[in-house]
């Protein structure tokens, strides 16, 4: 018998397609930029999309807002602007929401940083991935490490908490590259690091024509030094990838780790929503192109379909065990409207396999070897 969901938070992801190229790693929806972005017009498009989502909001404010790509900050202040007046006045926003906007650390991008600032915006996220010329050439960066750098400390100037974002395991890294590049970041005091490990993924060229990577000692080396230098940097790792100084975890991604709810608009963007009314969640993806998504004739919405109760244990896991806090079975139970003793058995198997440990009667935490061995973990909720 299902149990009456509960409303979660309620974020909103904007996609911005745009890029001035295509990295050879990327997979995101991603588009290079071919003259002049058609802002006006996809501002519009996205506010209508919006529209057609209001029904999901549900009473609730915004949490949070994350202009994902893409590259966000090829979009002009004016046009954030436009979009972040639109938003509030369809949506009431909370007293402390977060509102991220993803940047490229190039000359053309860091001087709107200001500018984004006026908008609304209150946290950057910056893609530098690497310091090393050699590195960011094979990823296809068309930043270099002064760039990068100079970002940052404009970043820095312009809003409350900034992020840089940096890869490891890079084509032809070595221990000793991978520890400078993350000695660099931290030199420039972010108040949120995302480090995180390349992977090759389907349908990008490095897919096709794989690069050389390290060998699985060399990561291994990597992860255990680097974790411990940000340690002693004073940042806390609260998800798989993700370092924060105390109190600037990213609320955005939180809500997604947590399986709260998210409006998704723009080319190809997903939301996650719970229908109180009907007692079920559904997802939504929008459609891809953005030839597709500003043609007047069709509508945004590529699909939407019910998240059906034999798969919200394993979505549920898979998201909220990449965090290294605890979780309750209540919330399980709020969140996705099964009840937790049909979980008691997997729970035990991950207790007894030490990937979780019991806190309470309640609650549950992920354990090192648990974080180190999160597939296994997540696998055992299928």
């Amino acid at each position: 018998m299902p149990i009456s969901l509960v409303l979660p938070p309620l974020s909103l992801y904007i996609h911005i397609p745009w890029c001035v190229q295509k990295c050879p790693y990327c997979d995101f929806n991603s588009h290079a930029q071919k003259g002049t972005i058609p802002e006006t017009e996809y501002v519009a498009n996205l506010l209508d999309d919006l529209d057609q989502d209001l029904k999901y909001v549900q009473g609730r404010k915004l949490h949070s807002i994350f202009f994902g790509g893409g590259t966000p900050s090829l979009l002009s202040e004016k046009a954030v602007a436009n979009i972040l007046n639109g938003v509030k006045q369809r949506i009431e926003f909370a007293d402390d929401i977060e509102i991220t906007l993803e940047a490229n650390p190039g000359t053309l991008e860091y001087n709107k940083f200001s500018g984004f600032a006026d908008a609304g915006v209150n946290r950057i996220s910056i893609g530098v991935q690497s310091f090393q010329l050699d590195k960011l050439k094979a990823l296809g960066r068309i930043h270099n490490d002064d760039e990068a750098k100079t970002a940052a400390s404009y970043a820095a100037s312009s809003v409350n908490t900034f992020n840089i974002d940096l890869m490891h395991g890079l084509p032809n890294q070595s221990l000793d590259d991978a520890i400078s590049d993350l000695k660099q970041a931290i030199a420039l005091n972010p108040t949120h690091l995302s480090w995180y490990q390349l992977t090759i993924e389907p349908n990008t060229l490095f897919y096709s024509q794989p690069p050389k990577l390290p060998q699985d000692e060399t990561l291994w080396d990597i992860q255990q030094q680097g974790h411990e230098l940000l340690k002693q940097a004073g940042y806390i790792q609260y998800e798989i990838s993700a370092y924060s100084k105390a109190g600037y975890q990213c609320k955005h991604n939180l809500n997604y780790w947590r399986f709260g709810d998210y409006l998704g608009i723009g080319c190809g963007a997903h939301g996650k929503i719970t229908v109180e009314q009907d007692n079920k969640i559904v997802r939504t993806e929008k459609v891809k192109h953005p030839k597709g998504y500003m043609d007047l004739t069709k509508a945004h919405l590529n699909k939407v379909w019910d998240v059906e109760l034999d798969d919200r244990t394993f979505e549920y896991f898979m998201n909220k065990l990449r965090l290294k806090e605890a979780f309750s079975l209540i919330e399980f139970e709020k969140y996705t409207g099964i009840e937790s003793n049909d979980i008691q058995e997997k729970l035990s198997k991950a207790v007894k396999l030490t990937l979780l440990e019991k806190v309470t009667s309640d609650q549950y935490q992920v354990t090192e070897k648990g974080i180190q061995f999160y597939n296994n973990l997540v696998d055992l909720f299928l």
